[in-house]
């Protein structure tokens, strides 16, 4: 371990004997190599499963999971017989892009369906009892959820007293029992055969539609790639598996041809990379669309997505622009109100081991977003409530990799009226007056199994890195190793005994760029949002020092530079 400015690093390992064995095997760069190793791939055939996915190798079938046949032969009948089919769907990016998919599958398979997407104000999260009776009144015979519905059993025990077959997709962890469904399609269910488990809710459903054009012998339509693409890249599950083969089956398809939806999304985020990565996704492309749930109807996000009208879609697109720019600022304002009560001791960190902190003023559509910027700055877990006028508080809960905060949630199930989620990410609701005795059992439940080097900040550097070695082949080697995110992060590279060359720059306040100099090689670094480390370079200037870094490519003017992002540096 050693200790940096902000975090407490975690040192690579080296084995020279190995690393040359494999790079050359591969004719990989050495830091790749050892990227690899040190992320567990430590044999050719390890290597080989990782860096060239295949579907023969990475795809299983769908017929696989729990319930799948059951449930398209159902919606087969129902294209048949030209009942009427609802698509029960989510707010969030993953919801709106797995509504989008199912309606680009059914509609042209001549199905009489349509779709809901709650309001999150008003409908609140899931399969509700009143949209269970509106379809009855509108005499759907099918519903399926997407994205949800695995903790639906009031509304599914409705849905089979009304004589609706209700077919659940979900990814979300189940409770003890299942909802008394038609069919329940989810992998972490009990006695699904299915050997990947970490899909978004948009890969559920897209396994769904895969087996149905199967039983019916035609391909899907290429839309449906895209779909998966974003839904997947933007709730943020694993990108390893098969996860990981259809973000690159994706990313090559849209990157050789561009949607009417995706052009106007770029062109509002200012993206002029010439290929979209999974970065850009998540954090430029996603965020727009995820807005719409956040603080407006979400249905307009489906007609977006899978709309052919230029015009239509350019105007959608302003919105979604609009909205995430005002979705920033309101983010931003919750942000300072928590750091506030920080200040003021109200939310005590040193003593604390998990931030919870409520306001009625707090839209319920960005505490979510807020509490990931907390648990990134504080290392903790958090929960943040947006406090109803009826006396409810609904909370978003984001957690540590040491703290699963589903099975925590299960722990304290008396105090709840509902929850729902994942080790890492999950909501909940209660009465207002129990938070004091939640905060109380959440925090023993902590103590007694974090320890305190949990709650400290930490980064894993994955290899060693020298200046000379910093050049196109290197690059192109650490693009194999994409798409990055969940589970397979860009590498953290460690510059060792690299000076300062000249003073350092604070860019808008917040950003501090810098000269490097090292085996008579001089690179810029940026460090992001770090102004902190000013003063600390001003004091350094021509010391040596290491760095953790990041290699990434900037776009100019047309032109392609190879640069470093910092991340933390140790004096």
């Amino acid at each position: 371990m050693k200790f940096g400015v902000k975090y407490l690093w975690k040192l690579p390992t080296y084995n020279p004997a190995l690393i040359e064995k494999l790079v050359l095997r591969y004719n990989l760069s050495f830091p790749i190599v050892q990227t690899l190793l040190n992320r567990g791939y430590e044999t050719e055939e390890a290597c080989e499963q990782f860096l060239f996915t295949s579907l023969e190798k990475d795809v299983a079938h769908p017929a696989l999971l729990k319930d799948s046949l059951k449930a398209v032969e159902r919606i087969i009948q129902a294209i048949n017989n030209q009942e009427k089919i609802l698509i029960a769907g989510d707010y969030d990016v993953d919801g709106i892009t797995s509504s989008a998919l199912m309606m680009q599958c059914l509609l042209p398979l001549g199905a009489r369906v349509n779709f809901f997407l709650p309001n999150r104000v008003k409908d609140g999260y899931g399969l509700s009892i009143k949209t269970i009776e509106k379809a009855a009144t509108s005499k759907y015979t099918v519903i399926i959820t997407v994205d949800n519905g695995i903790t639906a059993f009031e509304p599914a025990r409705l849905a089979k007293k009304l004589g609706i077959d209700l077919i659940i997709t979900d990814h979300h962890r189940p409770h003890d029992e299942l909802p008394e469904a038609f069919a329940v399609i989810d992998p972490y269910q009990t006695g699904c055969a299915y050997p990947y488990k970490k899909f978004a809710g948009v890969g559920v459903g897209f396994k769904i539609m895969s087996l149905l054009y199967e039983r019916l012998g035609m391909p899907l339509p290429d839309k449906v790639y895209e779909l998966l693409l974003l839904g997947t890249v933007a709730d943020v599950v694993p990108l390893t598996g098969e996860n990981r083969y259809w973000v690159r089956h994706g990313l090559h398809k849209i990157n050789a041809t561009e949607s009417l939806a995706l052009r106007v999304l770029k062109e509002n985020a200012r993206v002029a990379k010439p290929s979209l990565s999974s970065t850009d996704i998540g954090f430029f492309i996603a965020p727009q669309i995820n807005a719409l749930g956040r603080l407006e109807d979400p249905r307009q996000g489906v007609a977006f997505l899978i709309g052919t009208i230029s015009d239509e879609t350019e105007r959608i697109g302003k919105v979604l622009g609009q909205l995430n720019e005002a979705r920033k600022g309101i983010e931003k304002k919750v942000l300072t109100d928590v750091e506030q009560q920080i200040t003021e001791k109200k939310v005590d960190i040193e003593t604390d081991t998990i931030i919870i902190a409520a306001s009625q003023h707090w839209p319920s559509g960005v505490i979510g977003l807020v509490a990931s910027r907390l648990v990134g700055r504080y290392c903790r877990p958090v929960i943040l409530f947006h406090i109803t006028s009826d006396g409810i508080a609904k909370g978003s809960c984001r957690s540590i990799p040491e703290f699963n905060m589903f099975n925590a949630l299960h722990e304290v199930r008396h105090l709840l009226l509902s929850f729902g989620g994942h080790s890492v990410a999950a909501g909940l609701s209660l009465k207002v007056e129990h938070i004091p005795a939640l905060k109380e059992h959440l925090l023993a439940l902590i103590n007694k199994q974090v320890k305190p080097e949990d709650l400290r900040h930490k980064l894993t550097l994955d290899a060693h890195l020298t200046l000379p070695e910093t050049n196109t082949k290197l690059l192109s080697d650490i693009n194999l190793l994409e798409p990055f995110g969940c589970e397979n992060p860009q590498p953290c590279f460690l510059l060792e005994r690299v000076s300062l060359v000249e003073k350092p720059v604070l860019l808008k306040e917040a950003h501090v760029k810098c000269t490097i100099f090292a085996d008579g090689i001089i690179k810029p670094v940026i460090f992001f949002n770090r102004p902190e480390l000013m003063g600390i370079f001003e004091n350094n200037i021509h010391k040596p020092c290491a760095m953790a870094v990041q290699v990434t490519e900037n776009y100019w003017r047309d032109k392609k530079n190879i640069e470093f992002t910092g991340l933390d540096v140790c004096i």
